[in-house]
């Protein structure tokens, strides 16, 4: 992690750089990230969330060894170089856990910690901010930090077993809730400087009391609420206007950058004034499957207007199926009825799809969707109709007009968006 130490070093050295940090277990968002990074000449920062991966699997069914392995096996296909492979883990502490008391939850947190730093991960997201089910609704910085700490110590000796180079660790206390607001968006509220400081405080206070001044000096971010979320339908644009107390905050505490969650889909400029402004880490995950889903609604289309409706992989369909026979993981997000919900679960913004795509009857759609473009091309035209952005690149040829070129294709032009901004005031 050596790589994020010097990013932040540059940036509180004046250099107004960042990086984008890509939170998917999707195998097609994976490679782009990699190809990506492999074309850029820059470094593919993956984070795996507590809920995707840990040691029960996770929604993934993915330990965090095995999450490893699937990145690093993508990176040596693209011929990525593994040390130019940074991998972290995102909301690590008791939040699958929610329901236990907060012993429990925490103990269980610890596993889950220790697994993913002897499993290489070396960017760590200290996230102890939610209540489990013994604790008051809000937690004090004193709390949060005091747990933050446990897990960090339980993190430094799973590193010393394991060797390799030291963690760095994020911390933060107004966290956003992963994979963006469940409900209709108000008016935000940016975190205050005082808040600031007190966690910053509250933190290094603990760490030092707990021995961990050494863990303390590779505390590289903290987490906080620039004024940046989404909902089903709806995006609140960054406004650098309303976080410059927020940013000149950060300039009165040494070594530290803000790392920003829920950046998905912020415009380019909004991006670019975030690193601006300190939020060095740029968090997205949903506006990247969101990608992936537009891709496959395009491939499936042109499937269907291409081989007739007795051929046709039916993926959309498919996938629709699914989500209204298993509900659980968008039940407590959509609450619309009838032609509103449609619409919810193909296109909201907070694409809660993404959890369906490795359902066996969704996998076994894509698979003949695979089949149908790997021999063939399809008419042009068809292409310039649903992927005009796809068609360029293949009548340019640096795509085949096959499926995972044509998605991971797609994907990387938000991805493009990140990279953009992070490195538009060189």
């Amino acid at each position: 992690m050596n790589a994020l130490l010097e990013l932040t070093m540059r940036h509180r050295h004046g250099a107004s750089v960042g990086i984008c940090s890509v939170c998917s277990a999707h195998p097609l968002v994976l490679r782009a990230a990699v190809e990506h990074a492999r074309d850029s000449g820059g470094y593919a920062l993956i984070e795996a969330t507590s809920n995707q991966v840990n040691q029960d699997g996770g929604y993934t069914g993915l330990r965090p060894a095995q999450f490893r392995a699937r990145v690093l096996q993508l990176a040596d296909a693209c011929g990525l170089a593994r040390e130019r492979v940074l991998l972290g883990g995102d909301h690590l502490g008791p939040n699958p856990w929610q329901s236990m008391a907060s012993e429990e939850a925490l103990a269980r947190a610890g596993v889950m910690v220790n697994e993913y730093v002897t499993a290489g991960f070396r960017k760590i997201h200290l996230d102890c901010s939610m209540a489990c089910a013994n604790d008051p609704p809000l937690l004090t910085d004193s709390t949060v930090a005091a747990r933050a700490a446990r897990l960090c110590a339980q993190a430094e000796a799973a590193w010393r077993d394991s060797g390799g180079e030291p963690p760095v660790y994020v911390i933060g206390t107004e966290v956003p809730v992963p994979g963006g607001a469940r409900e209709t968006l108000g008016e935000l509220s940016v975190t205050t400087p005082e808040a600031v400081a007190a966690t910053v405080e509250a933190h290094r206070n603990v760490f030092f009391e707990c021995g961990l001044q050494d863990a303390w000096e590779r505390v590289i971010a903290l987490v906080v609420q620039p004024g940046v979320e989404f909902d089903h339908d709806r995006v609140v644009h960054y406004q650098p206007h309303k976080a410059s107390r927020l940013s000149a905050a950060l300039e009165r505490i040494p070594n530290l950058v803000f790392e920003a969650h829920s950046t998905d889909y912020q415009t380019e400029a909004a991006l670019a004034a975030l690193v601006r402004d300190h939020f060095a880490i740029l968090k997205v995950g949903p506006a990247v499957t969101f990608a992936l889903r537009e891709a496959i609604w395009a491939l499936d289309r042109i499937d269907l207007e291409w081989h007739g409706e007795s051929q046709a992989a039916r993926v959309r369909e498919t996938a629709l199926a699914a989500m209204r026979e298993e509900p659980r993981y968008w039940r407590t997000h959509y609450h619309e009825r009838e032609r509103e919900l449609e619409l919810q679960l193909q296109y909201s913004l907070s694409d809660r799809i993404r959890y369906y795509w490795s359902d066996p009857k969704v996998s076994a759609a894509l698979a003949r969707l695979d089949a149908a473009f790997r021999d063939q091309c399809p008419p042009l035209g068809l292409i310039s109709q649903y992927l005009p952005m796809g068609y360029e690149a293949v009548r340019a040829r640096t795509i085949a007009p096959r499926m995972p070129e044509m998605i991971v294709h797609h994907i990387r032009h938000t991805l493009a968006l990140y990279a953009r901004a992070c490195n538009s005031h060189k």
